[in-house]
């Protein structure tokens, strides 16, 4: 997961006749900007995490799917060692680079999430020269939909075929990690690009986050007669600063008193007794619940995984609030929107609803009934307005295709 406020501006979540929402083509700003034609358009979605919260840095399970909404990248090569940046969604113009003087927590702003890519690319020894890059974007920012990785994915692939580094999407999306721990120094785990990189359409992605090994579960709640809404709350508070890198020191610091090399080696049926365990060792309360989330929603993942096998999808409700208790009273890393959205839906029918992302802010995903969809949507904007915040953003969760080339 993306564990600080995400770097591009997005488009309204508007769709066209596709279902993709609508955005600008980069290839215009590209011919304009650097006078001639791009070699390539390319694509890489943002994604919505269905269950396995703050478990992808313990080496747990994850189930993502990526989303109609994406980055896109209009790229040529440069053999002169300059890479040039644009993104029409933010202000400011191109950002002009020198290659060989990339260098890890030297700022940029956005421009470090693709200039970092390059900078990871190269340090693993593959001869990129440079490139001129124009980046449009229709992923919601700061809403825990993952627009820092979905522009880390487009730019790490890009170059991977103009280049011809023949890298697996797996490794494109270890490459866009390696940019974003090192180069801009956020210490997120690698679900988020193996989402963009490597989601199926129609399927949710059941991910093991210690060997990257992975599954494509079909996921197809339209099929079933139902909706997922993401409900993005548009705020982010500013108590999620710091506070994901510690919820992983307090991870880390409970596998170590339980002797274990990550969370992620704790059986769900011996976590009583290692809760006790930690209480009797005198471990921090906080600790003790950070190891109950974590193995509890590594659980939570697997039961889902049944659950969709058995086509049974309306049953993943309860697992939903189950998540969204932990992460609220464990984790502690919702917030009174969160909150309030999965309060009201749940209370107008929906039949369950959880945070997805960092929390502290961002969004929050409902299962619901197709023909009540409409009542559960507009029961949380009626409790927004009646709570005094602003509007939040609704839209149907629609499980798309990763990141490919699209010309």
């Amino acid at each position: 997961m993306t564990a600080t406020a995400e770097p591009t501006a997005t488009a309204a979540a508007q769709s066209d006749a596709a279902g993709e929402p609508a955005g600008t083509d980069p290839a215009a700003a590209f011919a304009e900007l650097y006078g001639r034609e791009p070699e390539g358009i390319w694509a890489a979605p943002g994604r919505v995490n269905l269950i396995g919260e703050y478990t992808d840095f313990n080496d747990g399970f994850v189930m993502p799917f990526a989303l109609p909404h994406t980055a896109r990248a209009a790229v040529s090569r440069r053999d002169d060692g300059v890479l040039r940046l644009y993104s029409s969604d933010v202000p400011g113009g191109v950002v002009s680079l020198r290659v060989d003087e990339l260098a890890p927590h030297s700022g940029h702003g956005w421009a470090a999430y693709p200039a970092g890519v390059l900078w990871a690319l190269r340090a693993a020894g593959h001869p990129v020269t440079g490139a001129d890059i124009a980046l449009t974007s229709t992923v919601p920012t700061g809403a825990g939909l993952s627009s820092s990785a979905a522009l880390e994915t487009v730019t790490a692939l890009a170059l991977n075929d103009l280049f011809e580094l023949g890298l697996t999407p797996a490794q494109i999306a270890v490459a866009g990690r390696r940019a974003e721990n090192d180069f801009v120094g956020v210490p997120c785990g690698i679900m988020d690009q193996m989402a963009s990189a490597c989601c199926a359409e129609g399927h949710a992605l059941h991910l093991d986050t210690r060997d990257l090994s992975l599954r494509q579960v079909p996921f197809d709640p339209a099929a079933r007669g139902l909706t997922l809404l993401v409900v993005d709350t548009r705020v982010k508070h500013a108590l999620g600063d710091g506070a994901y890198a510690e919820r992983r020191a307090g991870c880390e610091e409970g596998a170590r008193l339980l002797g274990l090399p990550m969370l992620r080696d704790l059986p769900y049926e011996e976590l009583a007794t290692a809760l006790t365990t930690l209480a009797d060792a005198g471990a921090d309360e906080s600790v003790i619940r950070c190891v109950r989330h974590v193995v509890g929603d590594n659980h939570r993942v697997e039961q889902v995984v049944a659950l969709l096998d058995a086509g049974d999808l309306r049953a993943v409700g309860p697992l939903l609030n189950e998540g969204h208790v932990s992460l609220r009273d464990d984790l502690r890393v919702s917030c009174p929107e969160l909150d309030l959205v999965v309060e009201a839906a749940n209370a107008a029918g929906a039949l369950g609803a959880r945070m997805t992302g960092g929390g502290f802010g961002g969004s929050a995903v409902v299962l619901v009934e197709e023909a009540v969809a409409g009542t559960v949507a507009g029961a949380v904007v009626e409790a927004f307005a009646a709570a005094g915040h602003a509007a939040p953003g609704i839209f149907d969760a629609i499980p798309s295709a990763g990141a490919r080339r699209l010309r």
